[in-house]
């Protein structure tokens, strides 16, 4: 097989429909929208919630709920994922981050209990469970809150 041989697999590329372009395209005058009606208008497609007139499903449920828009979205991370650092390590949101082990800090670190602490390490975060707090200090080292 040489370059200048090279063809895309067969029916691989499709084209895209070149529509009112002539009456030898067998798609010309309408354009394959047939005749009038609204389908065949400009702009005449409505959207997926549009039900003919009458009053949309979103619109006839009741509003339910409430949204705080002062919560407090923290970024959260086990304390079994910290056994990756050496004894004595201290531990900030900026070294985790560096570390790749949160993507973003949003309003803060929460350091969950789940899983086994094996280290000594003093942690910094802001908010901690009990359990977390409790495998923390159990394994010689500190948690502080930022």
């Amino acid at each position: 097989m040489k370059v200048h041989e090279l063809q895309p697999a067969e029916g691989s590329k499709h084209y895209p429909k070149r529509t009112g372009r002539g009456i030898g395209s067998g798609l010309g005058k309408t354009a394959g929208k047939g005749h009038k009606g609204q389908k065949a208008r400009s702009g005449g497609v409505k959207g997926p919630a549009f039900e003919g007139g009458q009053t949309p499903l979103q619109r006839r449920l009741p509003k339910r709920g409430f949204t705080n828009h002062f919560r407090k979205e923290y970024t959260v991370i086990n304390v079994e994922r910290l056994n990756i650092f050496a004894d004595g390590t201290e531990i900030t949101p900026e070294v985790l981050k560096e570390q790749g082990m949160i993507k973003s800090l949003g309003d803060g670190l929460k350091v969950m209990g789940n899983g086994e602490l094996t280290r000594k390490l003093n942690v910094k975060a802001h908010r901690y469970t009990k359990s977390a707090v409790e495998k923390i200090e159990a394994a010689g080292g500190k948690a502080e809150v930022i």
